[in-house]
């Protein structure tokens, strides 16, 4: 992948390496060499170990929950990369830290997600490219190309290839209605939307569903599960309403904080699918988890991009 004198070079910090090691096979790449290390003092050190001046540099990094080192190490990679005459900047983000901060809902609250958008910019970051964030806005954030992808086409494989019967996609509340209608249609399947009310963070009610669950094949879907309250919760409530006993549930981003696994675990869901943006340790694995891998479509976003193709079908 060396059209003309420019060379794609791609490196990954130490958030998922898993997932970037992928990434770099599937374009046919060897990983660009970066040492990264931190001071005993918490800092965090880093060193591009080969020639980047006049490349096209690819940055892998995903927030898991240690959020904050994740960003930090992330800026300090791209300052290297740019005092180091890159020519350009990608920061692949597959699951973006801070997502949730996007507004203003009390007075005197940060918008974080904004904050975060103006660092990667300051940093030198050329164009970001993430998979399904918490809100579409917040691409609006930032004055550089960014792409935004979705794992839906991953999740319509995978569904349809169980040929569930009669099945039925539930939004687990209003904000998440339109998505689910796409991927109802997308497997030719029902529509159901479940109201919550949320009372705090971390803390959300299930009122009401709309929608027809009896006897048929329920299928939640979501951008992602942290604690799984609201999933769990609003399992009770399909199983109330007479839905067949095996519930599936689709999410892109598996934080699956505590109590997450112990609530899946007393749920027993069928199957909980999230894909591989968050590397899941063996303490956040349960009975019936489904892990699908993002590195093809991540990798094929990278390629066109340096290759100056359209990417708009990976948007679908």
């Amino acid at each position: 992948m060396t059209p003309g004198n420019e060379e794609l070079k791609v490196f990954y910090g130490r958030s998922h390496p898993e997932l970037g090691e992928k990434i770099v096979k599937q374009l046919g790449l060897k990983a660009g060499e970066i040492k990264i290390s931190s001071f005993a003092g918490g800092e965090i050190y880093t060193r591009i170990k080969e020639n980047v001046r006049g490349q096209h540099c690819v940055v892998f990094q995903t927030c898991t929950q240690k959020v904050n080192e994740d960003l930090m190490e992330l800026f300090i990679i791209v300052d290297a990369m740019k005092r180091s005459s890159a020519k350009s900047i990608t920061a692949v983000i597959p699951y973006f830290g801070y997502a949730r901060q996007d507004r203003k809902a009390a007075s005197r609250e940060p918008i974080s997600a904004r904050l975060i958008a103006d660092l990667l910019t300051t940093a030198g970051v050329g164009r970001v490219i993430t998979i399904d964030m918490h809100s579409d806005q917040i691409q609006g954030f930032f004055n550089i190309p960014f792409d935004h992808l979705t794992a839906m086409p991953i999740f319509e494989e995978y569904i349809k290839s169980k040929k569930l019967p009669n099945p039925v996609v539930v939004a687990p509340d209003t904000g998440r209605a339109k998505v689910a209608k796409k991927l109802a249609d997308r497997i030719g399947a029902g529509l159901a939307i479940l109201h919550k009310v949320r009372s705090a963070h971390h803390q959300s009610e299930v009122t009401h569903l709309v929608g027809e669950v009896k006897g048929k094949t329920v299928i939640i879907t979501d951008d992602m599960i942290d604690t799984a309250g609201t999933a769990t919760a609003g399992v009770n409530v399909l199983r109330k309403e007479g839905c067949n006993p095996d519930i599936y549930m689709v999410a892109t981003h598996g934080l699956f904080s505590p109590p997450a696994v112990d609530r899946f675990k007393e749920a027993k869901l069928k199957e909980v699918v999230v894909t591989d943006t968050l590397p899941i340790i063996n303490e956040k694995q349960f009975p019936g988890l489904k892990i699908l891998s993002t590195a093809e479509l991540l990798s094929e976003a990278i390629r066109r991009n340096y290759e100056n193709r359209s990417i708009s079908s990976l948007f679908d």
